[in-house]
């Protein structure tokens, strides 16, 4: 296994400690899980530009990474959600984006074509851990709103615009 790949699994594995610090109510957990999530999305950073520097892409980096981020983000999501920061419906947005996404992949990957991320989709996902970071730190609620709407800005035009791009792959259906 590359380092890239390791870096992801690493990503997987620092959802545990990130969720057990928030769940347990640790002293500083805010604090504590906000160094988790920093250093879990830096590996997202990392192992990407390892892997293209010296042609370390394999298929189960194709597949794990955007799980990995997915699986992170979804979690911090679902954390503010229970903790009233954060609308149920908004991080319903986000996931019904990624199902879409990922099922356009998919039916793109049966004709033999591969949906590459697109710029709006890696300005999405740098907005989303920036902003989900950003809710960790003793803010106030207007930050918060401003946060989740600059989330569901990026979500939605990254997902209208994979859709437009490749609306040709569902002609085919």
């Amino acid at each position: 296994m590359n380092l890239p790949n390791k870096l992801t699994l690493l990503r997987i594995v620092l959802i545990v400690p990130f969720l057990l610090v928030l769940y347990l109510d640790v002293p500083y957990a805010s604090l504590i899980a906000l160094g988790i999530f920093i250093a879990a999305s830096l590996t997202d950073m990392l192992d990407g530009k390892i892997a293209r520097k010296y042609n370390l892409i394999t298929d189960f980096g194709k597949f794990a990474d955007p799980l990995a981020d997915k699986m992170l983000v979804t979690a911090a999501m679902v954390w503010f959600v229970e903790q009233g920061r954060m609308p149920g419906w908004a991080l319903l947005i986000v996931i019904v984006r990624e199902f879409a996404v990922s099922g356009l992949r998919m039916v793109a990957s049966d004709q033999g074509r591969v949906i590459a991320a697109g710029w709006s989709g890696k300005v999405k996902t740098a907005a989303t851990m920036v902003c989900l970071a950003a809710m960790f730190l003793p803010v106030p609620p207007v930050v918060d709103t401003i946060c989740v709407a600059a989330i569901l800005v990026t979500t939605l035009y990254s997902g209208v615009e994979y859709f437009m791009k490749n609306k040709d792959c569902l002609s085919e259906m």
